[in-house]
């Protein structure tokens, strides 16, 4: 016998049609296991797919408001740093002032492009985007309130009227401290 001729075996002998031709019912003719229909397969499908869309939107829910409160650590970031440039006026200080007033500037003008990715029928960003507001805003009122530390704003009448003369400041000293 040569080699290879004894292994020659029809093809189609061993071949398995997976084919689903609807002419006969063969699939119908064997019956369920018990605890299965087909129905509930479907609806199975279905329930699947819904908690699958609620997972979702519960998680760009959540993931809105961590974006939201997310200036919150720049808050207390630029706090620290403005509380260690001190008080004077000096390079230092005046960049750091900037940043503080710079950065909520700049996301309040791209809070839609921030919440973007998270927008879905299901979820709501009223809240995430009022909070991501108020936080912003607070971190520029914290930028004003070392700009007036600096002595940088115009509070005075003198500062608006050239012919007036400026504000005094008044010094007390009390026993090393000084109180003004």
């Amino acid at each position: 016998m040569e080699k290879g001729k004894g292994l020659m075996v029809d093809s189609r002998r061993w071949a398995v049609d997976f084919s689903d031709n609807s002419s006969s019912n063969s699939t119908r003719d064997i019956p369920d296991p018990p605890g299965f229909t087909r129905a509930s397969q479907d609806q199975d499908d279905s329930t699947l797919s819904r908690q699958k869309k609620d997972a979702e939107s519960n998680w760009k829910a959540q993931k809105a408001w961590e974006v939201a409160q997310a200036p919150l650590k720049n808050l207390f970031m630029m706090g620290f740093m403005m509380w260690m440039a001190g008080s004077t006026v000096h390079l230092f200080s005046i960049g750091i002032t900037f940043s503080a007033l710079w950065q909520p500037i700049s996301a309040l003008q791209g809070v839609g492009k921030v919440f973007e990715p998270y927008k879905d029928s299901k979820v709501d960003l009223l809240g995430p985007k009022l909070l991501f507001i108020a936080l912003n805003l607070g971190g520029l009122a914290l930028g004003v309130w070392k700009l007036n530390t600096l002595g940088l704003l115009p509070t005075h009448i003198s500062d608006w009227v050239s012919s007036l003369p400026p504000a005094q400041e008044v010094e007390f000293s009390g026993g090393g401290i000084s109180l003004r």
